[in-house]
């Protein structure tokens, strides 16, 4: 039928082209083109309606001001074939036409062109543009949710930053979802722009000032650049606003009225740009279903279990686009070669193919969009078997194998390569790791650890691979050591309050975070962060569950993050108790 209808409107267009049974012209200033009522009539509802009192009149003359005679060619091309070429040099123009003569399905394709080309450089105009257009509106979103999760990178290359309205920027930077690693950023975009235009703009210092979260920037930046600021300080207005974030930063008692309105905005966490998940793991003696979210920007869990989770331990996870990958595991039955995966849009789970063998105690890496599963435990030997799956293929193939046998190990990936440190061979923890080359399918021994580590957490970050905790076969430890690949050499790092093992781990803003696992005593639900430019451990909230063999994941860019992380009005509420 697809075909029938192409070769019908093929004919129409080569009728057109020879002026056979036309029965319209369309005018652009001097220029003229013969057309078919009936064609333009069918793309757009403008030339229905201009029709249908006077469709008998003969050689229809129509002429459309505000088109130019470069874009009218291309609407009636669309009208005949259902395409045109869209470029960069005529899209705005295009969709402008479009637009005003209602060729809906034009005015799509040309949004849909826009969204494709995205950047930093040209999302806040295509926001400002789209605005003025109904029929945009979805685009209009997708251009704001671009600015809002690029905002820095928006701030260093985009010379329509400067050119936004007040209100335009108010709006954006007092979203929830504005993606800044820290607030000062805010601070220092609201000054940029000021300062672009500082005598018609320092006046509006005070609203823009009350939508910076100064709650949360730190006491030293916001002494030494906020409250002595040039344009706070010869402001008045600004006054109430630098007290309560006096009081919310310093904890101050001060004879001023708190203007609780002002303190929440001043206070309110922004939505995280990235989540980590805490799945499965073993608790109270059984393996467990839950998933939790760490809301990093609220530092609090959130319990985002739903109906179909299935109860499994010794797992791994792994994020590829909006997918989260759940990996072998034991539910204190049966040993799993089974994968679902779980979309984080919809929230629903789907089986996948399962791996060519069962895999508990698993290593688990992510490599230029394929899932590696090494080594593990099938119920009855310790495994140095390795696959790979191919999410485009839904296919899992056979790899080399390494050159250990490991399960309770980790992995991870860095530069092109794969890294497993540790483990257990059913008869001794391991200090040995390994690296593997996907280009030459090869396995290659690396310097070892200094400390045997089962149970171990292993990540990359910033061109390095950390060895986290774990188990020497005596103790559990608490030790951190991290490897670099260009010397081949391990160094000893900061220490971790708790010792454990058997945790899940991973890197979150720049921060290493770990959580759960087994202390030596007991289960734990601790959660520590490590700041690589300090050196230093601090303790993170808890999650809500003691667990161990726990598996954990990030995901970030999510349109829908705010299902994933605390309630913002929740959160107000606990500051305010707090405060009180």
């Amino acid at each position: 039928m697809e075909n029938i209808r192409a070769t019908a409107f093929d004919v129409f267009d080569e009728a057109r082209l020879l002026g056979e049974h036309t029965d319209m012209i369309i005018k652009s200033n001097d220029t003229e083109f013969q057309v078919h009522k009936i064609i333009m009539c069918g793309c757009s509802t403008y030339f229905r309606a201009l029709f249908s009192n006077n469709w008998n009149t003969p050689q229809h003359v129509c002429e459309i001001p505000g088109i130019s005679q470069d874009i009218l060619p291309l609407i009636i091309q669309y009208a005949y074939t259902r395409s045109v070429l869209i470029t960069q040099e005529n899209v705005v123009e295009l969709l402008v036409a479009a637009e005003m003569i209602l060729v809906s399905g034009l005015v799509d394709a040309c949004c849909q062109f826009l969204e494709s080309h995205l950047c930093p450089e040209n999302c806040i105009g295509i926001w400002k543009f789209t605005e003025e257009f109904f029929s945009c509106s979805k685009l209009h979103c997708k251009a704001k949710h671009y600015i809002l999760q690029h905002f820095e990178e928006v701030l260093h290359v985009s010379e329509e930053f400067l050119e936004l309205s007040l209100e335009q920027l108010e709006e954006i930077i007092d979203e929830d979802e504005l993606n800044v690693k820290q607030e000062e950023v805010v601070f220092e975009a609201v000054l940029h722009w000021i300062n672009h235009e500082p005598e018609n703009r320092r006046q509006h210092i005070p609203v823009l000032l009350s939508k910076v979260r100064l709650g949360f920037v730190t006491s030293e930046y916001f002494l030494n650049n906020v409250k002595c600021n040039a344009l706070v300080m010869e402001n008045e207005a600004c006054l109430p606003v630098i007290i309560n974030a006096m009081k919310a930063l310093f904890d101050l008692h001060m004879d001023e009225p708190t203007d609780s309105e002002l303190m929440d905005k001043l206070t309110r966490p922004r939505l995280p740009s990235s989540i980590l998940l805490a799945i499965g793991g073993w608790s109270d003696g059984n393996p467990t279903n839950v998933i939790e979210a760490y809301d990093v920007k609220a530092d609090c869990w959130v319990r985002i279990t739903q109906q179909d989770e299935r109860p499994r331990a010794y797992l791994g996870t792994a994020v590829l686009d909006e997918f989260v990958y759940c990996i072998g595991g034991f539910d204190g039955v049966d040993y799993f070669n089974s994968v679902r995966k779980f979309n984080l849009i919809t929230q629903t789970w789907q089986e996948v193919a399962p791996m060519y063998e069962r895999r508990c105690y698993v290593s688990v890496a992510v490599l230029d969009g394929l899932i590696y599963a090494i080594g593990g435990f099938d119920g009855h030997q310790r495994l140095k078997t390795v696959e790979r799956y191919d999410p485009n293929t839904n296919q899992w193939t056979m790899m080399r194998p390494m050159n250990e046998r490991r399960s309770d190990a980790s992995a991870t990936s860095l530069q092109g390569r794969i890294y497993i440190c540790g483990g257990f061979t059913g008869v001794e923890c391991l200090f040995s790791a390994e690296t593997f080359n996907p280009e030459t399918n090869q396995w290659t021994l690396i310097a070892p650890m200094s400390s045997r580590r089962s149970g171990v957490g292993v990540i990359a970050h910033a061109d390095l691979v950390y060895a986290v905790g774990g188990f020497d076969g005596t103790s559990r430890l608490s030790s951190v050591e991290v490897y670099n690949p260009q010397s081949n050499i391990w160094r000893d790092i900061a220490s971790m309050f708790n010792p454990r093992s058997n945790f899940g781990i991973e890197v979150v803003n720049g921060q290493l975070f770990v959580a759960g696992g087994f202390n030596g005593f007991g289960t734990t639900c601790d959660v520590e962060c490590y700041d690589t430019t300090t050196d230093e451990w601090f303790d993170a909230n808890e999650m809500g569950i003691l667990r161990s063999a726990l598996s954990c994941c990030v995901a970030s860019g999510l349109p829908n993050m705010a299902q994933y992380a605390a309630h913002r009005d929740t959160v107000q509420t606990q500051d305010e108790s707090e405060r009180e």
